[in-house]
């Protein structure tokens, strides 16, 4: 039955979409875009999985498309199921740069919306020709952000919290601490959303031809932007009905069946047969993904283990076939210790060969870390990136556990054998003690900051203090190089190496093995259902929040 069942995947995998001449390339956005390759694609066997598609094979396929004389145009439709770190908004503009280049080719693109937010708007926004339905509605009133606060139910149950940091603006601590944002927590909040929604506003008030300030007027006077809304005010060109868009393309693929669905390929489908793109040569250009928390050991999928990802580098690193290595960062950060091993690996890279790091929509913290020795820095303008700043989190139970009846007593052989115990709170000297490490990490940050980008010490210092940035801010303050994408950070590092174009994309993680796909598959089936409602939707929310409790493993 195993056998026969693996037989079935292989062959289910194996299948390949024809491609007739004159079709349109569907780009379906109900998806989860990552910048990792996903751990395994088990198609429709999942129910509701929601699609996982790598932003480089979506990316390179639109490219594709756009020189292959097969595809005629693209059709975009279905709205983004953001998950965990994937689909941000450095993400959309990644794929929209990919639209462009299509479009510069003179290729038409249609967009259909039926509940469209901010992101999928943000990328119908260059179509040629966008329709919704008559009963859809643009979703984009603007950009917001409502951390959640546990300070008080901590208390409530009797768990105390101590915090050791350096930097003001490291907000990460305050849900354990505060029922509200800090002042300085507000403010860096409120310029990093500014500076966002203003870059989204630009890009498609420039592709819609209208003002920016028009723009906002709409979405602040609308909040959601229905049909006849939309079309009003120039955020589409017409409503119609999801049949009529079909009939439409049917007509403009030359099919005239009234049984026959125009000429079309997927995408996902089209990246599977897509036409090669670079050379064929022995050499080779690695592109490293550190998506998720950087966490100490080998780490899961979905986290950037220290011990993992340093190894890795360092066989690039001894590779002669690999001419150049790209780190791509899409990560909030995590474990300073772990940051350190995948940063020195790193720096004796790039002493052997060109290194560059490709910032996605995150690189704060020890996402910033890991990065800051790279030959040349990109981002995004959306990009969340620097937050130099560093905390501990310490818990005790005493007074739950006292409530409970439950008592502690000890023995110990020195002063603070006992200090990382839940059982109380820290004396004042253990403090002292945490902080003073809390410290060092802290002027090591900085000093490694002021060395690799050649600022200042007391320039960094200024702009450091936890606080993040934006990529455009970044930019002005030195800590990145230049705006851009992936596809920017791999032209450039080939220029470097002397490669042109005649290259092999490397990637790493790679998808697991067989048997431990199979065992994962068997834990994560489930029959499939309708979409969360708004009690799943909360637990599912609590649940990734509470994780960032779990990557604190240093």
């Amino acid at each position: 039955v195993l056998i026969g069942f693996l037989v079935v995947i292989s062959a289910m995998g194996e299948k390949q979409v024809p491609l007739e001449s004159g079709s349109f390339l569907v780009l379906d956005l109900t998806a989860n875009f990552t910048d990792a390759p996903p751990e395994i694609d088990f198609g429709t066997l999942t129910g509701n999985r929601v699609e996982v598609i790598q932003l480089s094979d979506a990316t390179k396929a639109i490219r594709a498309a756009a020189n292959d004389d097969r595809i005629k145009g693209i059709f975009l439709t279905g709205s983004m199921v953001p998950e965990a770190l994937g689909s941000g908004y450095a993400a959309v503009r990644e794929i929209r740069g990919a639209l462009l280049e299509f479009k510069a080719a003179k290729k038409p693109i249609y967009a259909y919306l039926s509940y469209a937010t901010t992101r999928d708007y943000l990328l119908a926004s260059i179509a040629d020709d966008i329709a919704i339905d008559p009963y859809g509605v643009v979703i984009m009133p603007g950009l917001a952000s409502e951390p959640v606060f546990y300070a008080n139910a901590f208390k409530r149950f009797g768990i105390g919290v101590q915090i050791t940091r350096v930097g003001k603006y490291k907000g990460a601590v305050e849900p354990f601490i505060r029922d509200d944002l800090s002042p300085e927590n507000r403010e860096q909040l409120q310029t990093l959303l500014d500076d966002v929604w203003q870059a989204i506003l630009t890009d498609v008030a420039e592709s819609r031809n209208v003002t920016v300030e028009d723009l906002q007027a709409v979405v602040d006077s609308e909040g959601l932007i229905r049909a006849d809304a939309a079309e009003k005010s120039g955020l589409v060109d017409r409503v119609v009905y999801r049949d009529e868009i079909l009939e439409e393309l049917k007509s403009k693929t030359g099919v005239k069946s009234a049984t026959t669905p125009f000429k079309q390929i997927a995408l996902v489908d089209y990246a599977a047969i897509m036409p090669h793109q670079g050379g064929f040569g022995s050499d080779r250009i690695a592109v490293v993904y550190a998506e998720g928390d950087i966490v100490d050991g080998e780490g899961a999928w979905t986290q950037v283990g220290g011990d993992r990802f340093s190894r890795e580098l360092r066989r690039l690193r001894q590779d002669d076939r690999v001419k150049a290595i790209v780190l791509r960062v899409n990560s909030p950060g995590g474990s300073a210790s772990a940051s350190e091993v995948i940063q020195r690996e790193m720096r004796l890279a790039a002493a052997k060969k060109p290194v560059v790091v490709s910032m996605g929509s995150y690189a704060a913290s020890g996402g910033y870390w890991i990065s800051t020795f790279a030959e040349r820095i990109f981002a995004e303008p959306t990009t969340i990136t620097g937050s130099i700043g560093v905390y501990g989190v310490l818990f005790d139970v005493q007074k739950l556990t006292s409530d409970l009846g439950i008592t502690f007593d000890r023995v110990k052989t020195g002063r603070f054998a006992d200090a990382l115990t839940i059982s109380r709170p820290k004396t004042d000297a253990e403090l002292v003690v945490i902080q003073r490490s809390v410290d060092w990490i802290y002027d090591q940050f900085v000093g490694k900051v002021s060395e690799s980008r050649k600022l200042e010490r007391e320039f960094v210092e200024e702009i450091a203090q936890g606080r993040v940035w934006s990529g455009i801010e970044a930019l002005e303050l030195g800590l990145v190089d230049e705006l851009g994408g992936l596809n920017e950070a791999i032209s450039y590092v080939s220029k470097q190496a002397g490669l042109g174009d005649n290259y092999r994309i490397v990637e790493f993680p790679r998808s697991k093995n067989l048997g431990e796909a199979l065992t994962d598959f068997l834990h994560r089936i489930k029959p499939a259902g309708t979409r969360a409602g708004v009690y799943q939707s909360m637990v599912k929310r609590l649940e990734r929040e509470l994780k960032a409790l779990q990557a604190y493993n240093d």
